[in-house]
């Protein structure tokens, strides 16, 4: 989940324009990083937050993302980000395990 609060904010276009560029010198274009969040690459999905009408992303989510997708080239095992729901879940778990050991 990228925080907005912390992490750098930038917008799917100014994105691409960051990544290093591809086949015959072609710069990568902004909708391989829509392509990226909504369907993934290889099984991960890149982070984004939607600020007004406009779809964003962070250099951090963008580290991330990269870091999963070498994992996964490495062989390494990788989990997905938690999804809200199931984050929430997770910390209800561990607040119910707090609370019977009396933390």
């Amino acid at each position: 989940m990228i925080d907005t609060q912390t992490e750098t904010i930038i917008t799917l276009t100014e994105a691409a324009r960051l990544l290093p560029r591809r086949r015959a010198g072609r710069p990568v274009h902004v909708s391989c990083l829509y392509r990226w969040a909504q369907i993934g690459c290889r099984g991960v999905r890149l982070e984004i937050v939607q600020i007004g009408g406009t779809k964003c992303t962070s250099r951090e989510a963008m580290q991330r993302f990269f870091g999963r997708l070498t994992a996964q080239a490495n062989g390494q095992p990788v989990a997905p980000p938690p999804r809200s729901k199931s984050r929430q879940r997770q910390i209800d778990a561990a607040e119910k395990r707090l609370a019977a050991a009396g933390i």
